[in-house]
């Protein structure tokens, strides 16, 4: 993995991007990207491309990406990767930590595919683990885990995602936020997820964490609705938390 220099963005930011330049994960590859975003420094980070990960190799252990990401007080971190594509007998562990401090700010987001559809490639990757833990002021407010094995466990079962075989979970944190605040941005945020959401296209919710933040999910038929969905949540959210526009990185969604 390579990171490619930053450009400066509105409002003193930063964009970097992170770029893996074997063009994908591997079987067995063990990769860790740390970020430390210093005090009242705002960054944004994204990927090149989509994430590809390529089918198990026999002999080896299961590919895994650990990530750890800092933020200090008054920082800002807005992680926006493109989607997660897993090749056919896929074997991948994720393991994200991040830490806020007083008045830290997180926008992440991450967006998970079916597989290869052009190649007939629908949930045929073998596992897929995510396991997320957010951290604000030195309390857990999100401790997220998925396990998903297809084969075992058919993910289009109704009680799992049904019809829709790609789905989001985009986090907006803002550590000692008034919990008035986020309650109103909820109610805001709840009426678009109601607007946009298409019943056999697209299903969008939104609520609020236990402190600090609230979480927007999705289930959809295609990536595409997805990105344009989180664009505006973005959008709205990023006005409301700190009164600037949100800047997407110069990209086609």
């Amino acid at each position: 993995m390579r990171v490619v220099r930053a450009f400066p963005i509105a409002d003193h930011a930063v964009l970097t991007h992170i770029h893996n330049v074997s063009g994908g994960v591997l079987g067995g590859d063990q990769l860790r990207l740390c970020v430390d975003v210093q005090q009242n420094a705002r960054a944004q980070l994204t990927s090149t491309g989509a994430t590809r990960l390529y089918r198990h190799r026999p002999g080896y252990g299961d590919a895994t990406q650990t990530n750890h990401f800092q933020v200090a007080p008054g920082g800002l971190l807005e992680y926006l990767p493109d989607p997660l594509i897993p090749y056919a007998q896929a074997r991948y562990r994720q393991i994200t930590q991040i830490e806020l401090a007083a008045d830290a700010g997180l926008m992440y987001w991450e967006i998970i595919t079916p597989g290869r559809e052009a190649h007939n490639e629908r949930f045929a990757y073998a596992e897929v683990q995510l396991m997320l833990d957010i951290v604000a002021a030195e309390r857990p407010i999100v401790l997220e885990r998925m396990h998903l094995t297809p084969a075992t466990q058919p993910l289009t079962a109704t009680a799992r995602l049904g019809i829709y075989p790609y789905f989001a979970t985009f986090y907006l944190c803002r550590v000692g936020w008034p919990p008035a605040q986020w309650l109103g941005l909820e109610k805001t945020l709840a009426a678009v997820a109601q607007e946009l959401t298409l019943p056999g296209e697209i299903l969008w919710g939104v609520s609020t964490l236990a402190a600090h933040g609230l979480s927007i999910r999705a289930l959809s038929i295609n990536s595409r609705t997805i990105m344009r969905g989180l664009l505006q949540f973005w959008q709205l959210a990023k006005q409301a938390i700190y009164g600037l526009d949100a800047i997407p990185p110069r990209k086609v969604y």
